[in-house]
């Protein structure tokens, strides 16, 4: 069993920065393929980036290349998110999610935190 925590969500004008945090507890978290989602008031919930076991591997949705940066440290049990060039478009709630791929029988999901961009 994995619990994700998430924060440093919160209320930034447009262009601003801000670095959100996903705490893993229970199993062993260098083990787990991260992924950042998020989910804005009436969308789907989608893919914002992903970072593989060893850090080595990244991938990022189209709208936020360049502008986010996925990252992870294996010795603090932690993902990070840092977000630059914020877009109100980017306002949401922000979930990070494990699984522990390939075999992918596990997937844990956060309660995510809420990112607002304000015009």
């Amino acid at each position: 069993q994995v619990q994700l925590v998430e924060s440093g969500g919160g209320l930034v004008q447009t262009g601003g920065s801000l670095r959100l945090s996903c705490a893993a507890s229970g199993r062993t978290f260098s083990s787990y393929h991260m992924d950042w989602f998020r989910q804005a008031t009436g969308k789907e919930r989608e893919f914002v980036a992903g970072i593989s076991w060893s850090g080595d591997s990244t991938d990022y949705a189209d709208s936020v290349k360049g502008r986010f940066t996925i990252s992870r440290d294996n010795a603090k049990n932690t993902v990070y998110l840092e977000m630059n060039s914020l877009k109100p478009e980017d306002t949401a709630v922000y979930y990070c999610n494990a699984d522990n791929r390939p075999v992918a029988t596990d997937n844990y999901w956060g309660q995510g935190t809420q990112v607002t961009v304000s015009s």
